[in-house]
């Protein structure tokens, strides 16, 4: 196994024991961008002679003092709209054209102090604002979409150009390339990761979190970023749990007694037969491990979509509110159309999109009183073809492909709950198919957990993508 296939988990463990050095993972996986990344695209900007310097840093601190932490040493990229200090944060749009931040996001700044080392700037959806990133292939089929917004950092993490990335996820923007690429996606709890110093879309739908090669993964990034941040509004200061200490998201455990939601709407409606069929085995195989299966009642969800785009659209007009007026053919067709329809959007629409996000959240919580987590499609199909548009259901609905990945995802984000996609499967093309986790707001540490137990019984946890040097 060469280093840039290693774990995050994996590769802290041997430069801990000072059986591999961050020079040569970090060599390793750049030599794997240099191998990959002219087909996969999944970077901007790839700052090798930094990263280099930085692993260089890193070998020899831990040599001196040994590790800060799990993440010293460790190679990650970025999505383009999270600041770096002395980079561009391009947000893949020529409205950024030569944009230099000044210093790091907050994100960016607790990974430095971390000691995890800085690859470059992932691509995504032009300002987050798509979700199929089309820069970037998929990682299994190059031919296939990588999933959006964050399609670089899943692609990246996928075809080993990076031990982990960090993606931002407003409507699925995470999870739905994670899936897509078969690897882990966190969207964490509403608040619990500062987005100071990230580009936003929208800001009341917002977060920023990690995509890694397994949940274990997943948990150690979250605990080098999560915390109280007084320059986000969004932030919650106390995160710790009812005995006051800190939440410990690496943890461990078994599924005893943990009840499992399976929804009866929503989630398995117009879903593709292989997507059911893997998710539905992987639900069976969580009842194996010790959990009980409830079913349950997705609250309001023929509301979903109409609250999602509510709220989403005006605030994201909002935000670009300026450019849009003083530079509107820098936008690419498809994000600007979007940012025009928000201008119509009316304060009552708007009103109306938050008041059904209350009753929405409300029903949520009253769902969780009865379950742990609820287990569903990440997506309701895999990877489509580039430039496909629309997808036609069994029972001859034909929705947009954007809608169709956005539609199970989106729920985690109207509600502000934690929500997981892990890999559980593959279609008969060799796609992933991936799993959600969604528990109740803060439980972020049960998904991990119930995700991490999932993947002991797997064989092949962390597998690259098959893309050929």
């Amino acid at each position: 196994m060469q280093p840039f296939e290693l774990s995050l988990a994996d590769a802290a463990r041997a430069i801990r024991a000072r059986e591999l050095s961050p020079v040569e993972l970090t060599t390793s996986v750049l030599a794997r961008i240099g191998a990959v990344d002219g087909r996969v695209g999944a970077y901007v900007t790839v700052t090798a002679d930094s990263a280099l310097a930085a692993a260089v840093r890193a070998e020899r601190e831990i040599s001196g003092t040994g590790p800060r932490g799990p993440l010293h040493g460790i190679p990650m990229g970025l999505k383009d709209l999270i600041d770096a200090s002395g980079l561009p944060t391009t947000a893949s749009s020529d409205v950024r054209a030569g944009h230099i931040a000044d210093h790091d996001s907050t994100v960016a700044a607790r990974l430095k102090a971390a000691g995890a080392v800085l690859l470059g700037k992932t691509h995504t959806h032009e300002f987050a604002y798509g979700l199929t990133t089309p820069q970037t292939s998929n990682a299994w089929d190059l031919g296939r979409v990588a999933g959006g917004s964050s399609g670089g950092s899943a692609v990246a993490v996928a075809a080993g150009g990076a031990t982990f990335a960090l993606g931002t996820d407003t409507g699925g923007s995470i999870r739905v390339p994670a899936a897509l690429n078969g690897v882990v996606g966190l969207k964490p709890t509403y608040g619990l990761v500062p987005r100071s110093g990230v580009t936003s879309l929208s800001w009341s739908l917002d977060h920023v979190g990690p995509i890694a090669r397994s949940a274990r993964d997943a948990a150690l990034v979250l605990a080098a970023t999560a915390g109280y941040d007084p320059r986000d509004p969004a932030s919650v200061r106390d995160t710790a749990n009812a005995s006051g200490t800190p939440v410990d998201f690496t943890g461990t455990g078994d599924l005893k007694g943990l009840r499992v939601g399976v929804p009866r709407n929503h989630y398995f409606d117009r879903v593709s037969p292989e997507v059911e069929e893997a998710v539905r085995r992987a639900i069976e195989r969580l009842a194996e491990l010790g959990a009980k299966l409830v079913d349950v009642e997705i609250p309001m969800a023929r509301y979903v979509q109409a609250t999602q785009w509510g709220l989403m659209v005006p605030e994201a007009t909002a935000y670009h509110e300026r450019p849009l007026r003083a530079v509107p053919d820098l936008y690419t067709p498809d994000v600007r159309v979007l940012l025009e329809a928000g201008e119509l959007t009316s304060a009552g629409d708007y009103l109306r999109a938050q008041r059904a996000r209350t009753m929405m959240r409300d029903g949520w919580a009253r769902m969780f009183d009865g379950v742990d987590v609820v287990a569903a499609p990440t997506v309701p199909m895999t990877a489509a073809k580039s430039g496909q548009d629309t997808v036609e259901w069994a029972d001859g609905t034909v929705e947009a492909v954007s809608d169709s990945y956005v539609r199970l995802s989106a729920p985690a984000n109207i509600t502000g709950v934690p929500a997981l996609t892990l890999p559980v499967g593959h279609d008969h093309a060799g796609l992933p198919i991936g799993m959600q986790l969604m528990a109740r707001p803060f439980r972020d540490a049960t998904v991990l957990r119930v995700a991490r137990v999932y993947e002991e019984t797997t064989a092949d946890v962390g597998r690259i993508a098959p893309v050929a040097a």
